[in-house]
């Protein structure tokens, strides 16, 4: 019988050393971790045993059976009783009209939030001590809108983590709030304080477009950046990668190695950041766009359509191994295509789609955000766009000379200055 305490100790300290970390720890944690999984999680003891693998046949991580991530929509995956649940999330995934649970108890409440704020820390603010802390805007639903939306509670820590007083979420019920978010920008650039965005790729995408369509131009202080998660294939939104960090650049001031996409999933428990920030701050500017396990994660790469193992370089379906996952299950097989480079990084390229009964080996054409494809959630996504759209075209901008207060009194909740009336009409 595996220990947990003990096991959990390891792995909190291996996640706690962070991206430095000893990569040589995964492996024996790994074959504990599953050994312990395969006694406690009854669904994931008999997937595996369908697959004719235990933990006396196992020598490598690779080996560990990945649990499918729509597996989880019909089954509780879990590796404690169920009564000691205290954090649930919808899961993610292609099926739009099926929803399941991701449940996790306290220790695995206190690894997610552990994993993400050490990635978050070193992909996202590689380049902040404790203080000063820079002022987050989400463009996202709080965990109040949205409770058991992954995204939500995870934004609400790096807010609180990462955040200044003055951070705050800027989805309300009626809609992103675009006056709120004009006073933010212009209050930065009076200020000088950095802005860190984050949320959907989808939703940056309109806001500078309706910038850019209305002549609206932000000089944010140096050391702003974004977070997106969404925008693979290469595709954000309407555009190409480049097309985005240009507008990025030209309509916030902000450098294309300050634009960092996120990829997150509910079944599994640590997020992966591009390189490019962390690169920059370290001096590694010749660094190609890429996502980097950290030491207590391992990704690997499945053929579409017999899930056998694919060498490094070629197009098939990622699959996460996440020391993480405590309380679920530790290998997870995903339906995302993409690429594993020699060095063990990858590339996401899109979500796989399904041609005459067998995965296809190119990407669906819909971009997928990171509130996932479940009804509701592309519901809100399609809502927070809708709302940038709508609000951009009918509000006013307003230049004030000196910072205001942020609230329901902000002289910039009435709108943004119209500059192209005519550009609306057309």
């Amino acid at each position: 019988m595996v220990e947990l305490d003990a096991l959990a100790g390891k792995i909190r300290a291996l996640i706690t050393a962070g991206p430095q970390g000893d990569f040589q720890q995964f492996e024996p944690l790994a074959l504990e971790l599953f050994a312990y999984q395969y006694e406690t999680n009854l669904p994931y003891r008999e997937f595996c045993d369908a697959r004719g693998v235990n933990p006396s046949v196992i020598t490598h991580w690779s080996q560990i059976p990945a649990f499918p991530t729509d597996a989880f929509k019909n089954t509780l995956v879990t590796s404690f009783p169920a009564e000691q649940a205290v954090m649930a999330n919808l899961t993610s995934g292609t099926t739009a009209n099926k929803r399941g649970q991701i449940f996790r108890d306290e220790l695995g409440r206190e690894l997610i939030f552990l994993a993400n704020r050490v990635m978050t820390a070193s992909y996202l603010f590689p380049d902040f001590d404790s203080a000063p802390r820079c002022r987050v805007l989400i463009l996202a639903p709080s965990p109040q809108m949205a409770p058991s939306m992954g995204m939500a509670m995870g934004m609400e820590e790096t807010r609180v983590r990462f955040g200044a007083d003055n951070s705050q979420f800027l989805l309300t019920r009626s809609g992103i709030d675009i006056g709120a978010l004009v006073c933010a920008l212009e209050e930065a650039e009076q200020s000088g304080q950095p802005v860190a965005f984050i949320g959907a790729t989808g939703a940056f995408v309109y806001f500078l477009k309706a910038c850019q369509k209305r002549n609206l131009r932000f000089r944010l202080p140096p050391g702003s950046r974004i977070g997106d998660g969404g925008g693979y294939r290469g595709r954000f939104g309407a555009m190409d990668r480049q097309a985005y960090f240009g507008l990025a650049q030209e309509i916030l001031g902000i450098d294309a190695d300050h634009c960092v996409n996120v990829l997150g999933m509910a079944e599994s428990a640590t997020n992966f950041f591009e390189n490019s920030l962390r690169d920059r701050v370290q001096g590694n500017a010749s660094s190609r766009r890429r996502m980097v396990p950290p030491p207590w994660v391992r990704t690997d790469v499945v053929n579409p359509l017999d899930l056998s193992p694919l060498p490094a370089g070629e197009v098939g379906l990622l699959r996460h191994f996440d020391l993480a996952n405590v309380p679920t299950v530790l290998g997870v097989q995903t339906d995302n295509l993409g690429v594993v480079l020699d060095d063990g990084s990858f590339q996401i390229i899109g979500r796989a789609q399904v041609e005459n009964g067998m995965v296809s080996e190119m990407p669906a054409e819909r971009t997928v955000g990171p509130m996932g494809d479940n009804r509701i959630f592309r519901f809100l996504e399609t809502y927070v766009n809708f709302s940038i759209r709508f609000k951009m075209s009918l509000s006013r901008r307003h230049r004030h000379p000196a910072p205001v207060a942020m609230g329901a009194d902000c002289p910039c909740g009435e709108g943004i200055e119209q500059l192209v009336e005519q550009g609306d009409k057309k």
